[in-house]
C-alpha cells in the first residue's frame, strides 16, 4: 500500500477531493438509510449494526481508504441521533450550519495547535480578535473585555470559579436549584466548599432567598451564579435584581449563559439578558443557540487583566526571551495545551451571516417554539408547561402519570420516530422539546404532537404500543 497523502500543503486539497466525495455519499446514504431522526430498534440494535460493519476494528491488513470511509461513515450516519431532523429535539444539541463544518474542515486540514504562535501565526490572530469580538458584545461598556475559547459551557464554567478563587481563595459559591450541574462539579474538582443551593421554585432563582444567604454567609467571599437559559424549562434568572444583590453585599457574580448567551445578537430578544454585563464572568456557548460544530464554548470578563492568573510558561513553547522579543505567548488562553483552532468556524458564521443573519436564526428558532407551544395549547389531550422563554417548550398527555411520560418518550425513541428529552417542573415529569432547528416547520411540529397523542391513546387503551 502507498503511503497516504497528507491534508496539508498545496497537494493536500487534491488528495481531500475524492476523500471528500466518499464520505459525503456515505453522509447521504447513512441518512437515507436511518430515515428519521435517530435508528429505530434502540441501543441493542444500533451496536448489532455498528459492530457488524465495523468488524474488525483493527484488521490486518487495510480495506483501503475509500472503503473505510464508506464503512465507518456510513454506519455511523445510520445509526446516528440527526439533530437536523426537525422530530430531533431532546437537547442543546444543535444541527450545524453547513458553512461553519466546511470552515472546520479547514481546521482539521491545516490543524494549527493554539498553544505557541509558531504552530498557529495566522490562527492565533484570529483566535485573539473573534474572542475580543465576543467579549465586547457582552461588555459593550469596558475598555479592554476579553474572551476564552473552551470546549464548552462546563469548561467555561469551571474557569471561572477558577478565576474567582484565585482572586479570593476559597470562595463560596451560591446558586440555586435551576443551576447546571457543572456548578456543583467545579466546586469538588477545585477543591472549593460545596455550593450554597437556593431555591427555584417558579424555575429561576428565589430573589427573597438569595438576599437572605447572602446576608448570613456576608463574612466569606461570595460568588453568585446565576444562569440565563436553564437546561430544564430554558428560563433566564433575573439577572438585574440579582447583580442589585451582589453589589449590596459585596458579592461577585458570574452568569452561565451557555444557552441564552447568543440573544444578544436579536434586537428583538436581547431585553431578556438585561444586567449580563454587570457580571463577573459570562459563560456563553456556541455550539447551542450559534449552530456551531461542537466545541464551540466561550468564557468572557469585563477585562483581559482578569485571565492574567492562568499564566503559565513552559520553556519549549514560551520561552521568556521569545515572549520579549515580540513572540505571542497563547498557554495563558487555556488550560489545555493542544486545542483545536475553533475560532475559525466561528469566524467565518460571523463574518458570512453578520448581526442580522444571526438574529433571523434566533428570532426564526423562537417562533418556531412558540408555534410549538401554540398548537400544544390548541391540542385538548396535551398540556403545556409554559409560555417558552427561548426555545425549550414542556409539554405532557393530559391526565397521564409519570410512568406513562417516560413510557412515551422510550417508546419513540425504540421506535426511531422522535428524540425529546424529560424534564421535572412542579413534582411532574414532562416531555420536553428543545428546538434548535431553524427549518422546522408548523407541518413537522403538528406530526410529533400526533405521534405523542397517538402513543398517549394507545397506552391509555392498555395497548402495547406500535
Amino acid at each position: 500500500m502507498p503511503t497516504p497523502p497528507l491534508a496539508g500543503s498545496t497537494t493536500g486539497p487534491d488528495a481531500l477531493r475524492p476523500l471528500l466525495d466518499t464520505v459525503l455519499t456515505a453522509l447521504h446514504d447513512g441518512a437515507h438509510q436511518r430515515n428519521g431522526p435517530l435508528p429505530a430498534g434502540g441501543p441493542s440494535a444500533t451496536t448489532r449494526r455498528i459492530r457488524a460493519a465495523t468488524h474488525p476494528v483493527i484488521p490486518d491488513h487495510g480495506t483501503g481508504p475509500h472503503h473505510a470511509l464508506r464503512t465507518l461513515v456510513t454506519a455511523l450516519a445510520q445509526g446516528s441521533a440527526d439533530p437536523a431532523h426537525p422530530h430531533c429535539a431532546a437537547h442543546l444539541h444543535t444541527p450545524p450550519l453547513a458553512l461553519a463544518t466546511a470552515a472546520d474542515l479547514a481546521a482539521s486540514a491545516l490543524n494549527p495547535s493554539m498553544d505557541s504562535w509558531d504552530q498557529a501565526p495566522a490562527a492565533s490572530t484570529l483566535e485573539a480578535d473573534t474572542t475580543a469580538a465576543l467579549a465586547a458584545e457582552i461588555y459593550p461598556h469596558h475598555p479592554t473585555p476579553d474572551a476564552l475559547i473552551t470546549t464548552g459551557g462546563t469548561e467555561a464554567n469551571q474557569l471561572a470559579l477558577l478565576l474567582a478563587r484565585e482572586r479570593h481563595g476559597p470562595v463560596q459559591t451560591i446558586c440555586a436549584t435551576n443551576a447546571h450541574h457543572s456548578i456543583n462539579r467545579a466546586t469538588w474538582l477545585l477543591g472549593l466548599p460545596e455550593p450554597l443551593t437556593i431555591p427555584a421554585p417558579t424555575g429561576v432563582m428565589d430573589l427573597t432567598a438569595l438576599e437572605e444567604t447572602l446576608t448570613r454567609h456576608h463574612h466569606r467571599p461570595l460568588l453568585v451564579t446565576a444562569t440565563a437559559g436553564t437546561t430544564d424549562t430554558g428560563q433566564i434568572d433575573p439577572l438585574n435584581d440579582i447583580a442589585d444583590l451582589c453589589t449590596t453585599h459585596g458579592a461577585e457574580l458570574h452568569i452561565d449563559a451557555a444557552y441564552g448567551g447568543p440573544l444578544l445578537f436579536s434586537p428583538t430578544h436581547r431585553t431578556e439578558l438585561h444586567g449580563l454585563d454587570r457580571a463577573h464572568s459570562v459563560t456563553l456557548d456556541l455550539h447551542k443557540l450559534g449552530w456551531q460544530p461542537a466545541p464551540a464554548g466561550i468564557l468572557a470578563v469585563p477585562d483581559h487583566h482578569h485571565l492574567h492568573p492562568l499564566t503559565h510558561q513552559a520553556p519549549y513553547l514560551n520561552a521568556h526571551d521569545d515572549t520579549e522579543a515580540g513572540l505571542p505567548d497563547l498557554l495563558g488562553r487555556s488550560l489545555r495545551t493542544t486545542r483545536r483552532p475553533d475560532a475559525l468556524k466561528i469566524a467565518v458564521t460571523l463574518q458570512a451571516l453578520g448581526r442580522t443573519g444571526l438574529a433571523d436564526l434566533i428570532d426564526r428558532t423562537i417562533t418556531t417554539a412558540h408555534q410549538l407551544a401554540d398548537l400544544i395549547t390548541h391540542t385538548p389531550t396535551l398540556d403545556l408547561y409554559a409560555r417558552p422563554t427561548i426555545t425549550t417548550v414542556l409539554f405532557r398527555p393530559t391526565d397521564t402519570d409519570d410512568h406513562t411520560v417516560a413510557t412515551i418518550r422510550r417508546t419513540l425513541l425504540t421506535h426511531g420516530r422522535a428524540v425529546l428529552g424529560r424534564a421535572h417542573a412542579h413534582n411532574r415529569l414532562w416531555l420536553k422539546a428543545t428546538l434548535l432547528n431553524p427549518h422546522t416547520t408548523p407541518h413537522d411540529l403538528q406530526t410529533l404532537l400526533d405521534h405523542v397523542t397517538h402513543l398517549a391513546h394507545q397506552l391509555k387503551k392498555g395497548n402495547t404500543p406500535r
